[in-house]
């Protein structure tokens, strides 16, 4: 029951802690009107050099830019905490940390499927992009398990911020990252050799081409095995943060660095 009670509630108030100082002039500009504009600046981009129809960048940009709340919102569950020195209150608790740190990527799983759906739903009406009636719901499930294969790759990077004194730089590197080697504007077979071997273990990048499967008319079962490698992919990189998580944590105790900024 407490290790319930932890996963749930306490991701609850951990998440809207997170957010106490925000309003919606800033929610809003961040991660509703910017994954829009990235939308149409890729798209425009592709209509003027003649490269990819719109739903091609509406599916990869609107599937990515949930890396947005999953990197920030994930590395601030730790780096904030250190920031406000309340991380030593957390780690000295005997909780079990599965349901201290998981619980907190709940909600931000939550947000970054939001984001996804509403940027997926916004760049359609705007470019005018038609999608088969019948592709929406398994679109909504790639959504999901897109938004739970970076919030593990958010996991990973939250346990960085036990290391590094500004991890927002290290966030904003692999977005951009993320944004090169997952096929959201690129297809992966115009890649490199090394960088198609790199985008293949990275959240994300079968989740857009199984959105792109869906928006092309495919049926759902054609996908199941993208959406099975992503999330193979979300739970390796989420047993990576937490094992990361423990090994920083002993080492931040050893050396007496846990609140070091």
């Amino acid at each position: 029951m407490n290790s319930f009670r932890l996963f749930f509630v306490g991701g609850l108030t951990s998440y809207r802690a997170l957010f106490y100082w925000l309003s919606p002039t800033i929610y809003i500009p961040s991660l509703i009107v910017a994954p829009i504009f990235q939308i149409l600046l890729f798209a425009y981009i592709g209509r003027s050099a003649g490269l990819q129809s719109d739903v091609f960048y509406v599916t990869g940009n609107a599937i990515q830019y949930a890396a947005i709340p999953c990197l920030f919102a994930m590395s601030q569950t730790v780096s904030g905490e250190r920031y406000q020195n309340t991380l030593h209150a957390i780690l000295v608790s005997p909780a079990n940390r599965f349901p201290l740190f998981v619980g907190r990527a709940l909600p931000v799983m939550g947000n970054a499927a939001f984001v996804s759906a509403f940027s997926f739903a916004a760049g359609c009406v705007i470019l005018g992009v038609s999608l088969p009636a019948g592709s929406i719901p398994g679109l909504a499930v790639v959504i999901l398990v897109a938004a739970f294969s970076c919030t593990g790759l958010g996991l990973t990077n939250a346990a960085v911020s036990l290391r590094v004194r500004e991890n927002a730089v290290l966030s904003n590197v692999i977005f951009g990252f993320l944004l090169i080697f997952t096929g959201a504007n690129v297809p992966i077979s115009e890649l490199p050799t090394w960088m198609q071997d790199v985008s293949h273990v990275l959240p994300l990048t079968h989740a857009i081409q199984a959105a792109r499967d869906l928006a092309a008319g495919e049926p759902f079962s054609d996908v199941t095995g993208l959406l099975a490698t992503e999330l193979g992919i979300g739970i390796a990189y989420l047993a990576g943060g937490l094992a990361l998580l423990r090994v920083f944590e002993w080492q931040g105790r050893k050396h007496a660095t846990l609140e070091q900024l």
